[in-house]
């Protein structure tokens, strides 16, 4: 059967909206989803039957800890952990990063030394400098290739050594939509006796994460990313947690892993959680599959990969008919399995916002500017205050959309250059 995108998109009230009767285009997504009815529904009624804080005996506060602990359950089952005491949750991936950063930097030591690469957002790449700042660390940055679009085995070997600590690295780029051999690039690390966090906000999206096969420390993710509420998810190895002594209040629990999560946590927004992984298990009932929730979840994906591929690969195509119009990532259909459907680009002679401004007067969504991958568009030499256009396709999103998308471009890019002259 093929990817049931229309059965999918009912289930999002906002892709039918209009402004003054004019369909919207979201290809925004990279920087956050549209959500299914149904996580709508359980912040809603999360925040009228169970508004209460956690610990007591009465009924919303005993309803509002089974939230807390579905939605740890749940996300154990989205990215295939050990457990639900392997799950952190917090308000997003940077401030638990920073979180995270402060708590293993008390285990090293001055000249301890921490890698990052030059291929992360700016979330995987300054609580880590700032972090070697304030300890006396020494921090080692890993270009990504510009030929494979990725961070390469032998870069990464290169700076390691055996004062290497931490290896910081990202599934797959917010710009460039290349993906990361993840699982060989930690066999690297975890060789020369580093810990491995992994940034997977973009990847999550688009793939199934399985933290047992890629065998890092810590995978962070967003699922404001991937249709749901805003709120960051780091998976920590439990044997790896069980060692570290957060800044946490000193009455608040020492167990897992409430020690990592400070303060009262979004029960509301957790409730939305919930139901995000749940939407991923529905839409794997609807291609097939009627096994376990992690099953459900791994066939939404298997269909939504194929959809995505496919419109990659013509928003790809489309692009590259621009004249003076450069893709800055993979292009090459063959490899259309390597990279998620982010595709960024400029344009010669055209400033970046100029033209996002001309698409969000036809109520196509884009962004432009670095969107926070800063050492991206430093290596490949993109002025950071210009940045790139960015367009990035979700599984909700359709081959017409991709094509009006692609119209849109070719026709205000043809138009700036007239007023140009």
């Amino acid at each position: 059967m093929g990817f049931p995108v229309e059965a999918l998109r009912a289930h999002f009230p906002a892709l039918a909206l209009k402004d003054d009767g004019h369909r919207r285009i979201h290809l925004d997504n990279p920087a956050g989803t549209q959500v299914p009815r149904a996580v709508a529904d359980a912040v809603a009624r999360c925040l009228i039957e169970t508004n209460a804080n956690l610990g007591g005996h009465f009924s919303t506060t005993v309803a509002a800890g089974r939230v807390v602990d579905e939605a740890h359950a749940a996300m154990a089952d989205f990215l295939g952990a050990a457990g639900p005491e392997e799950i952190v949750i917090g308000p997003n991936m940077t401030t638990l990063t920073y979180h995270l950063s402060r708590t293993l930097g008390r285990g090293f030591s001055p000249g301890d030394e921490i890698v990052v690469t030059r291929m992360d957002h700016e979330g995987n790449v300054s609580p880590w400098l700032q972090l070697s700042e304030d300890r006396g660390l020494v921090v080692h940055f890993v270009p990504f290739s510009t030929d494979s679009w990725q961070v390469e085995e032998e870069a990464l070997a290169a700076v390691l050594t055996e004062r290497t600590r931490l290896v910081a690295l990202n599934h797959a780029s917010n710009l460039t939509g290349s993906i990361n051999r993840v699982k060989t690039l930690t066999k690297v690390a975890k060789a020369a006796g580093a810990l491995v966090y992994v940034d997977a906000v973009q990847f999550a999206p688009h793939g199934l994460v399985d933290v047992a096969e890629l065998g890092c420390d810590f995978l962070a993710c967003s699922s404001y990313k991937f249709f749901g509420p805003h709120m960051g998810i780091v998976w920590g190895r439990r044997e790896v947690l069980e060692t570290l002594a957060p800044y946490k209040c000193r009455c608040s629990s020492n167990g897992l892993p409430e020690r990592f999560e400070t303060g009262t946590p979004q029960i509301e927004l957790m409730a939305g959680l919930t139901a995000t992984v749940d939407h991923f298990a529905e839409l794997g009932a609807m291609v097939g599959e009627a096994g376990p929730r992690r099953s459900r979840v791994a066939a939404a994906y298997a269909a939504s990969i194929a959809h995505e591929a496919g419109l990659a690969t013509r928003l790809i195509a489309g692009l590259s008919a621009v004249d003076g119009l450069a893709i800055h990532g993979i292009v090459d259909p063959a490899r259309v399995a390597e990279r998620v459907p982010t595709v960024s680009f400029t344009v010669d002679g055209i400033r970046p916002d100029s033209l996002v401004r001309l698409m969000a007067a036809e109520n196509i969504f884009v962004w432009s500017g670095h969107n926070y991958a800063w050492e991206i568009v430093h290596q490949l030499g993109i002025p950071a205050e210009d940045g790139v256009v960015r367009i990035g396709a979700a599984a909700y999103n359709t081959p017409a959309e991709i094509d009006e998308a692609v119209y849109s471009v070719r026709r205000n890019v043809a138009m700036l250059r007239q007023q140009r002259g």
